[in-house]
């Protein structure tokens, strides 16, 4: 049995988290004819079908999804070499890395920023950017030392911090008949179409605003698909629809005829949290969680609360 390279399996995964090779090839920086090649020099090597694809859609195949889960695994694992070598390598300076997500409140990423531990006065900050449950793995698998997280379940090996608690934003066009409310309720969505981050990036998530929505007796006439707050607003736009988003990304996108309004529904919240693993023994990673509760202690939950609505 030939192992794979690991380059190869960081192409399968980006195509798996985003069901699109044009979209993964961007991603990874490479065109999609290479994207390509890669996948199918790994399922060569390996000796099955990960995708179903139809020109630019991919699909995962049963085998697919029982290896992309391991490959994530090996990945981490192999990330984990490299920064715990780099650490011996490159001397005292301490280097602290942090998940986040593209969705990620900026305002929380420059408060952990603007974190400076007298004990470790060298400390330098590298950011990562994922999808919040994959940071979470990251994070018990030990390649990051922490992660803002959002909309992730409880899991066992992970300590959370709390730091912020909000509501979904709808975004939709101005001249909406919704947009003439101050705030937006589930039984006012009903047969509308609905416009959701992809399950792939947060399944939880996603399968919650459909449950609480069934269970309020609320349907969408239709269901779309984005991985972006952009492409979110250009789906808003042509098919008339209704965008849940974090408060931060309806921002950026409201505007050109569309505005944003709260979804007033208390089982859709947006909880975001600093995640550490629970055994962490690191004196650098619990200094920073405890500058952390400060920040946003005085930060986080005041900051969050106000945004002038637009439209």
């Amino acid at each position: 049995m030939v192992l794979p390279e690991i380059r190869l399996l960081q192409a399968a995964i980006a195509v798996a988290e985003e069901l699109h090779f044009s979209r993964a090839a961007d991603r990874l920086n490479m065109s999609q004819s290479t994207l390509s090649k890669q996948i199918l020099k790994l399922e060569h090597d390996i000796g099955f079908r990960l995708f179903e694809h139809n020109h630019q859609a991919a699909e995962l195949t049963d085998a697919g999804r029982v290896f992309i889960p391991e490959a994530r695994e090996v990945v981490a694992h192999a990330e984990r070499a490299i920064l715990s070598a780099r650490a011996i390598a490159d001397g005292p300076v301490e280097v602290l890395n942090i998940g986040k997500s593209s969705y990620t409140d900026p305002l929380f990423v420059s408060t952990l920023l603007a974190i400076h531990l007298p004990l470790f006065p060298e400390m330098k900050v590298k950011l990562w950017s994922n999808y919040s449950n994959d940071s979470a793995q990251r994070v018990i698998a030990g390649t990051l030392d922490l992660a803002l997280i959002t909309g992730v379940p409880h899991k066992p090996k992970l300590s959370n911090m709390t730091i912020a608690n909000n509501p979904y934003y709808i975004v939709m066009s101005m001249d909406d008949a919704l947009a003439s409310h101050k705030e937006v309720r589930l039984e006012q969505m009903n047969s509308r179409n609905w416009m959701l981050l992809g399950q792939h990036a947060n399944a939880y998530l996603y399968d919650l605003i459909q449950s609480v929505a069934s269970d309020n007796g609320v349907h969408p006439s239709d269901l779309y698909h984005f991985t972006s707050p952009e492409e979110a607003s250009e789906l808003v736009r042509e098919h008339r629809g209704l965008a849940f988003l974090p408060r931060a990304s309806a921002w950026r996108i409201s505007r050109d005829g569309l505005t944003m309004r709260p979804l007033m529904e208390d089982r859709l919240r947006l909880v975001t949290s600093l995640a550490v693993r629970v055994d962490s023994k690191s004196r650098l990673v619990n200094e920073f969680v405890k500058a952390a509760g400060k920040k946003f202690g005085s930060v986080g939950q005041r900051a969050q609360g106000r945004l002038p609505l637009t439209g």
